[in-house]
């Protein structure tokens, strides 16, 4: 699969999962929202990922993917409780090493480190030293039991990792709403921004914090709400260098997504050009 293949402006690193909701299995993972956004944006995108026949990959056409063999996708159940969400893990696709790394995509000018399951190897980062590398950590907080279900835990590397990114995107969620552990990520990398939902976000930055609040919206459905919000984040930093403009415009990029479901969340040309101008008021 890795004949043929063209650089990329925006390269994903991360299971494409399948999710299986009430009303069946649904296309899902960071990568799977992250890169319809930035293909939306109009940058060039890529995948590397392992993912089963099980995937309908037919959503993610005009995307260039790199599939490392595996019998069966990362698979997902997310049932709402009375506590919150309880998620269960079926199965793990294999995971991504370095040496999996397709030649002509080693000097993207994005990197977008997007684990949902541990697959992804943190070592990765320092071969990318040329790269704008942004990392949606949420898959190095989670493990779980011999019964699949999924518990949060430390984030190994982590200091390692956030002292050589230039952005960390993650919930408040993540981090079960640990305010402490959010003022020590930010405390360790150039660039922490925090999705709080229908909130909005906080970013961290030069030892600053700014509240975005998003447009009102009509929520449907919250799915891949904050994937959305990642690389639109990553895209619009590396586009205008401006940390407070991007997540300016990633939380109202992402508060739209949240009005349809599922993957028809992906931005609209016309929601993009309309979160790009600065509304004065």
């Amino acid at each position: 699969m890795q004949q043929n293949l063209q650089p990329v402006d925006y390269l994903l690193i991360g299971h494409i999962a399948v999710d299986l909701t009430p009303t069946g299995k649904q296309l899902g993972g960071t990568v799977s929202y992250s890169a319809l956004t930035a293909k939306a944006m109009g940058l060039r995108v890529g995948i590397l990922t392992s993912v089963g026949k099980d995937a309908k990959l037919e959503l993610l056409n005009g995307i260039q993917i790199v599939n490392i063999p595996t019998e069966q996708s990362t698979i997902f159940e997310n049932v709402k409780t009375e506590n919150g969400r309880k998620q269960t893990i079926h199965h793990q696709a294999t995971k991504i090493l370095v040496e999996h790394v397709p030649d002509v995509w080693k000097n993207s000018p994005i990197v977008h480190l997007a684990p949902i399951a541990q697959e992804v190897d943190s070592d990765l980062i320092k071969y990318f030293d040329k790269s704008f590398v942004g990392v949606t950590p949420q898959g190095w907080m989670r493990a779980w039991d011999e019964n699949g279900q999924v518990y949060a835990t430390t984030w190994e590397n982590s200091e390692q990792v956030l002292g050589q990114v230039g952005g960390v995107v993650l919930s408040l969620e993540d981090v079960n709403r640990d305010l402490e552990k959010v003022e020590w990520f930010a405390h360790h990398t150039n660039r922490l921004c925090v999705t709080e939902g229908a909130d909005g976000a906080v970013l961290y930055w030069h030892g600053d914090r700014r509240r975005f609040r998003p447009i009102e919206v009509n929520e449907v459905d919250a799915t891949g709400a904050g994937d959305i919000f990642a690389a639109a984040f990553f895209a619009r930093l590396y586009q205008t260098k401006d940390a407070w403009e991007a997540a300016r415009f990633a939380t109202n990029l992402a508060a739209y997504s949240v009005t349809r479901n599922g993957l028809m969340g992906i931005p609209t040309q016309e929601e993009i050009e309309h979160c790009k101008m600065e509304v004065l008021s």
